[in-house]
């Protein structure tokens, strides 16, 4: 087997240079997120879509960059495809037929779309669900049954969901869909988290990912519950869904944590 040291020195991809791709894009992800209330305040709505499709391309990119350095880019890009097109079909149905999430359509704010879904929105899938699967497998531990197995798949699910307990009503107010039957959960109908859980479960339990390292993708889903909190309380007045959305997020951390010391 050729050894690192062996390659020539422009071939040469260290330990340390995936890192750094790695945390600038995290950074330059963190960065957006911060600035976009600065941006809404200096330019006013408009710079909404943008700035979320921006800090959302970063996130992904970020995250496919650490998933990569563990899994290799076959197994990632596939991962990453399925994902996409698995949520994709499910999006596109779900606005068909208003399963699973419930009667919802999404407007033309998002662009570019195929068949009325924003491209994005399989990007979104995919950012936040590798943290859940760190996540889950710390909740889980060794999956070594069938029932451990449906069990990782089912926690994903939930800490994916937790996200969106800030997501939705987020979204909801800047215009990037509508739902077209209100809701119990701040004008969101509880359907809609049902339908949460049982995508990203069906998506995890195709998919089997292999083991991941908790860091730094557990960073990230902490990160994400603590800027959402933040943001929705502070600039976006949401306070009862940046509550909501940090108890949520919260008590899968807390939870994880619980059990990876045992």
């Amino acid at each position: 087997m050729t050894r690192l040291s062996q390659l020539p020195n422009k071939l040469r991809l260290t330990i340390n240079q995936r890192d750094y791709l790695s945390y600038t894009l995290l950074l330059l992800w963190l960065l957006m997120m911060i600035f976009l209330p600065i941006a809404r305040w200096l330019w006013g709505d408009s710079i909404l879509a943008t700035g979320t499709n921006i800090a959302a391309l970063f996130q992904a990119s970020a995250v496919f960059a650490i998933v990569e350095k563990q899994w290799g880019l076959s197994r990632t890009l596939k991962t990453f495809l399925i994902i996409a097109l698995l949520t994709w079909i499910a999006e596109f149905i779900g606005q068909q037929t208003g399963f699973p999430f419930g009667d919802y359509h999404y407007t033309e704010m998002l662009q570019p779309q195929i068949a009325a879904v924003p491209l994005l929105i399989p990007i979104a899938w995919f950012m936040l669900l590798p943290s859940s699967w760190v996540m889950a497998q710390a909740i889980v531990g060794k999956r070594d049954s069938l029932a451990k197995h449906a069990l990782f798949a089912l926690i994903s699910g939930f800490a994916l969901a937790a996200w969106d307990l800030f997501l939705d009503p987020q979204m909801v107010t800047w215009g990037f869909w509508q739902w077209n039957q209100s809701g119990a959960y701040f004008g969101i109908p509880l359907i809609n988290y049902v339908g949460w859980v049982a995508v990203a479960a069906m998506v995890t339990a195709i998919i089997r990912p292999k083991q991941l390292k908790v860091w730094p993708l557990a960073l990230i889903y902490g990160i994400v519950c603590f800027l959402q909190a933040v943001g929705q309380a502070v600039f976006w007045g949401q306070i009862g869904p940046a509550i909501a959305g940090f108890l949520g997020m919260a008590a899968i951390m807390v939870l994880a944590y619980w059990r990876s010391q045992k």
